[in-house]
């Protein structure tokens, strides 16, 4: 399923954040594989698709992972915007 999401890069690697109760998460825990595309904000695909694994983070890396997506996106610095139960993603490219 296609999912347009806010990430962050950090040493060849990936981060996003979810909501712990959608079905991404359902299908992560169940099958890490994944791929990443550049997309618009609507989640139309813009160029090549990549392999990859996704994780879900331990909890206590939560807080450096959520400002490393905050120095990229600006809204994430607004806290009633977002819910505090977000978990946080890893994903390393094949």
């Amino acid at each position: 399923m296609r999912t347009a999401v806010w990430f962050a890069e950090e040493n060849g690697k990936l981060y996003v954040f979810t909501n712990p109760n959608s079905g991404k998460v359902k299908r992560i825990r169940n099958n890490p594989a994944v791929r990443v595309a550049p997309c618009t904000i609507r989640g139309r695909i813009t160029g090549p698709e990549f392999p990859g694994r996704i994780r879900v983070l331990p909890p206590e890396v939560w807080p450096d992972t959520r400002k490393l997506l905050a120095k990229k996106y600006w809204l994430m610095r607004v806290p009633f915007l977002w819910s505090k139960n977000s978990i946080f993603c890893e994903i390393v490219l094949d």
